[in-house]
């Protein structure tokens, strides 16, 4: 499930920051965000770990034991804390149980799943199992039986962060054997693990723990040592002597005990003893009514009992004798149909599941059903007692085996159980469709900013930004006077006669090839494109950031412009276009005229000059005006003076060509690396 995902997802960003997590799921080419209940594919899970060790420098079992302590924490605070917390009284209890709370997940993640802690894995991915052994020195075996090789390194995570939170306990895991073992689904990896265990306690803690009889594991031993024989005997004649002090009356047996426990001041003497009838007050018929789903068979595996329910779903067992692996398979724990399997996992819970081959004719369309329950090893009978419930989880569920609510014993809480899940699953589809509109809602959310980046880009290239912004936030953009700025013009050289011989495709595609080069070097040298007429090219330097350097700027555009316009053909003659180019700076005022197409205009005699200084230039030359001519007088441009010529409606003007720059190169012009 996604929950595993999102749970290393939400590690690495916590302790390592959202671009090792970029960087590690690009790596792996996994998605960035899952969903809580989708299913994922393994693999997944597996890269993820992979380039994790490989990107941070950790070994792999650091890095699942780090990761299965942390799975911990968020299991904890995504509400399962609860859960976990009451699951057992100590250590031994919390992963003897592990299995059975595997088995109500099971229930709650309807797609059929199995779950390790948590671990949530599809049924079809055959689930882990643990199984324990308490040892007299208080040190565990635990025993680990997965598909997966190479995924044990999370149990000690997980176990060990669980004893320090839930017991206060630190716990060391060593893998003390590791074997393949043959199971009825394939092989299976067995890793046991030494768990030995410490106490942890606090400065006040630890000396009256000093002070105090010596702290054994086991709970039941260190509470009778509590008292020794002397306060026992003691508390045993207070109360015999405060009995002969008060009328005779004779004293119960419990009211005799709680004397005991109160005088020895709230503290148990010895662990709780039940006490068995002499004989079993319940007939057969009565036991096999009131348990209606429960099965009682020998070494052998014969049948000498079932409940009358069971009888009626699998009318094999009203013949007493026959052998229950006819008739039932073993779907978890994924074990062997012997005794010696089931005795060895009999702290599991096991699920049975009816062999289709062995049902009536008319039931065969159905589907099986499948038992959960305990095995009880009686050992005066050498039988096994498997006392169970159908494993159903919705009511759809139930009618499809044509079964009823009044085929489950009134105490069973299968019965609330599939009620209330029949509802969970209605919350939980529901979770499902609000996580996958929030989902959709972020890629869209996403798709709509990438959208609004390349609006932002094509506004940006129509006019300037803060021009721009100030339009999107219905702002009216006041007109500016520039006391002095550079402007240039640029077109190409018989561009009429050009069109004459030329389809229109040809044409837009020279000027599309020429004014791509021009629009990157007007990135190189940051000088604003002001608008293309046709073949005509206009840009601006000072606007409409004022700058001191607004001629040196143009003037090494203006340069690159002739270097770019030799990489573009004639489509007539095959040979490279020529341009033209004017220069001129002087005064402007600059304004946004229009509301449908708004363009950032430039108004002043300065733009007719430059205009002039162009349509008057020669071809692959750079024309300069004589303000323009003393802006780069001494800033290591060669220039050299044309002389005076006679423009149009402005009479005679002193005039330049710009040559080259001193002090760049043609790489440094073109913005080559």
């Amino acid at each position: 499930y996604g929950f595993i995902n999102t749970c290393l997802k939400s590690l690495v960003i916590e302790k390592y920051g959202e671009e090792t997590w970029e960087k590690l799921r690009l790596q792996a080419g996994v998605q960035d965000s899952f969903l809580t209940f989708e299913v994922y594919k393994d693999e997944i899970t597996m890269q993820l770990v992979d380039k994790a060790c490989k990107i941070l420098g950790v070994p792999a079992d650091t890095v699942l034991r780090e990761f299965g302590e942390y799975f911990f924490e968020f299991c904890k605070r995504s509400g399962y804390d609860h859960m976990l917390r009451t699951l057992g009284g100590n250590l031994y209890e919390f992963i003897e149980n592990l299995d059975a709370l595997h088995s109500y997940l099971s229930l709650s993640y309807q797609a059929n799943t199995e779950v390790l802690f948590l671990f949530v894995f599809p049924q079809e991915m055959n689930a882990p199992s643990f199984r324990v052994e308490k040892h007299e020195d208080g040190s565990m075996h635990l025993h680990y039986y997965s598909d997966r090789r190479g995924l044990c390194h999370i149990v000690p995570g997980i176990i060990g962060a669980a004893a320090l939170d839930f017991f206060n306990i630190e716990i060391s895991m060593e893998i003390v054997d590791q074997t393949e073992e043959e199971e009825r689904t394939g092989k299976k990896e067995h890793i046991v693990f030494l768990v030995t265990q410490n106490p942890v306690f606090s400065y006040k803690e630890r000396n009256e723990f000093s002070s105090s009889p010596q702290y054994l594991a086991d709970s039941e031993k260190q509470i009778e040592n509590q008292l020794n024989k002397e306060d026992l005997e003691k508390a045993k004649n207070t109360v015999r002597d405060r009995g002969s002090s008060v009328c005779p009356v004779k004293k119960s047996h419990w009211k005799t005990i709680r004397g005991i426990i109160t005088l020895g001041k709230g503290k148990l003497l010895r662990g709780f003893d039940p006490v068995y009838p002499k004989s079993l007050w319940i007939d057969t018929k009565t036991f096999c009514n009131g348990l209606p789903f429960h099965m009682v068979f020998d070494k052998e595996l014969r049948v000498k009992q079932a409940g009358v329910s069971i009888q009626k779903i699998v009318p094999g067992l009203q013949t007493m004798g026959i052998c229950l692996d006819h008739y039932f398979s073993i779907v978890h724990p994924e074990v062997p149909f012997t005794i010696s399997s089931i005795q060895k996992f009999i702290n599991s819970q096991f699920v049975f599941q009816t062999r289709r081959e062995m049902m009536p004719e008319s039931w065969k369309q159905r589907p099986m059903l499948e038992l959960r329950g305990q095995m009880i090893w009686m050992e005066s009978l050498q039988c096994m007692l498997y006392l169970c419930s159908p494993l159903l989880r919705t009511l759809h569920e139930l009618e499809e085996r044509q079964m009823h609510i009044a085929d489950i014993a009134p105490h069973d809480v299968t019965r609330d159980l599939i009620l209330l899940n029949q509802q969970r699953l209605a919350e939980m589809e529901l979770s499902n469709q609000l996580e996958r509109k929030k989902e959709e809602l972020r890629v869209l959310s996403k798709h709509l900013e990438e959208e609004k980046k390349k609006t932002e880009a094509l506004l940006y290239a129509m006019l300037p930004q803060h021009v721009a912004n100030q339009l999107k936030e219905g702002k009216q953009v006041e007109a500016g006077e520039f006391k002095e700025c550079t402007i240039l013009f640029s077109d190409v050289v018989t561009f009429t006669n050009i069109c004459a011989q030329c389809e229109p495709i040809q044409i837009v595609l020279m000027l599309n090839s020429m004014y791509l080069r021009f629009d990157r070097l007007t990135t190189v040298h940051d000088v604003y494109k002001v608008e293309t007429i046709g073949d005509a090219y206009m840009v601006v330097g000072g606007v409409p950031v004022p700058v001191p350097t607004h001629a040196e700027r143009v003037a090494n555009f203006a340069l690159g412009m002739i270097i770019a316009a030799k990489g573009v053909q004639n489509p007539v003659s095959g040979n490279p276009i020529q341009i033209r180019v004017g220069i001129h700076t002087g005064p402007v005022l600059a304004g946004v005229v229009g509301e449908k197409m708004p363009r950032y205009c430039l108004f002043g005699d300065t733009v007719n000059i430059a205009s002039r200084m162009e349509s008057h230039g020669v071809p692959s030359k750079i024309h300069l005006s004589s303000s323009a001519y003393q802006c780069l007088k001494y800033k290591n441009f060669e220039m050299t003076g044309r002389g005076e010529i006679e423009v149009k409606g402005k009479g005679k003007m002193h005039t330049y060509f710009l040559i080259r720059n001193k002090t760049a190169t043609e790489n440094e012009i073109m913005g080559r690396p």
